[in-house]
C-alpha cells in the first residue's frame, strides 16, 4: 500500500516544481504512514535510458529524497513512497519503482496469494524476480504480456484483463513508464481500504492523513499546457480532477496526448461470458 505521483512534461522539470513548496511539503508528510522505502525513477533527458533510485528508509528521513526531488531530472518520472504489505521486508530490494530496461513500474496496492500470481509467469519471467513482492511479480507479468504481443498498450490491457478476472479483489492502481508512454492504472473498486492498519498507527481518526480512510485508493490528474500529472489521494491542491473509476490511460511521452485504455475491460467481459 502506497503513494504514488507521476508527470509527463515538454521539457525537464522536478518533483518541487511540480508540487510546489506547499503540497511538496504534504506529500513528502504522508511518509507518517508510507514511511517503508522510497524511490525515483526518470526519463533520462540525453538518451532513452530511465534513471532510477530506491531506499528502504523513510523519505522524510533521507536527504536525497528532497535533493533529487528539486533537480529537473527529465521530462517523465514517477515517485513511490511505500507501505510496506505485512510480511514483506522492508529493503531497497522491495522499494518501488521496479526498472527494467527501458521500463518502470510502481504500485499502490496488494494481490494475494503471491504465490498464484508468481504462477502466471513463464520461467523465464519468474527467472527475472529480485524481490519477496507481489508487486514485482504484477510488474514482469504486465512486462511478459507486453513481450507476448510486441506492443505496451495491448500487452498492458492483456494483464489487465487477466489480473482483473484472477485477483477481482485487488488494487491494480499503477504507473508505468515505458519507452513511449506513461500509463496510469486506476483499478480497485473491489479492494478493501486498509483502515485497521491505519488506526493502529494514530491515536485519533483526525490524525489520519487526508482521505486514507473513505478514498484511499483515489488517484487524480491535472493537465496543464505543458505537462500531465497523475497523483495518489493524500494531499488536497487545487486543479486535479478525480480520475475515473476501474480506469486505464495511456499518455503519449511525445505528444502529451491522453488515451483511455478499455482493451482490458472488453477483454475481461468476453472472458466471463
Amino acid at each position: 500500500m502506497c503513494r504514488l505521483l507521476g508527470f509527463v512534461a515538454r521539457r525537464p522539470t522536478s518533483v518541487f516544481e511540480l508540487l510546489g513548496q506547499e503540497h511538496f511539503d504534504a506529500f513528502t508528510a504522508l511518509t507518517a504512514v508510507h514511511g517503508d522505502g522510497w524511490g525515483m525513477a526518470w526519463l533520462d533527458p540525453d538518451s532513452p535510458t530511465i534513471r532510477c533510485v530506491t531506499s528502504g528508509e523513510s523519505a522524510i528521513a533521507e536527504t536525497a529524497y528532497t535533493q533529487l526531488a528539486r533537480q529537473r531530472l527529465g521530462r517523465a518520472g514517477i515517485v513511490h513512497l511505500r507501505w510496506a504489505t505485512p510480511g514483506l521486508p522492508v529493503t531497497p530490494q522491495n522499494t518501488h519503482p521496479f526498472v527494467d530496461g527501458g521500463y518502470a513500474f510502481g504500485h499502490n496496492g496488494h494481490i494475494a496469494p503471491i504465490d498464484r500470481l508468481e504462477g502466471l509467469l513463464t520461467q523465464e519471467a519468474r527467472a527475472t524476480l529480485r524481490c519477496d513482492t507481489d508487486s514485482e511479480r504484477y510488474f514482469r507479468f504486465v512486462k511478459q504480456c507486453i513481450a507476448e504481443q510486441g506492443d505496451d498498450t495491448k500487452g498492458l490491457s492483456q494483464a489487465l484483463g487477466v489480473l482483473t478476472s484472477e485477483f477481482p479483489e485487488a488494487s491494480l492502481n499503477a504507473l508505468l513508464m515505458t519507452p513511449a508512454h506513461m500509463f496510469g492504472v486506476h483499478i480497485n473498486s473491489k479492494a478493501s481500504a486498509p483502515v485497521d492498519g491505519l488506526h493502529k498507527l494514530f491515536s485519533s481518526t483526525e490524525e489520519i492523513p487526508y482521505r486514507h480512510t473513505d478514498d484511499y485508493f483515489a488517484m487524480d490528474f491535472r493537465r496543464t499546457p505543458d505537462a500531465v500529472h497523475v497523483i495518489s489521494s493524500g494531499i488536497d491542491p487545487d486543479g486535479w480532477t478525480p480520475v475515473p473509476e476501474d480506469t486505464a490511460a495511456t499518455v503519449d511521452l511525445a505528444s502529451l496526448e491522453i488515451t483511455r485504455l478499455d482493451g482490458w475491460a472488453t477483454q475481461r467481459i468476453e472472458e466471463s461470458d
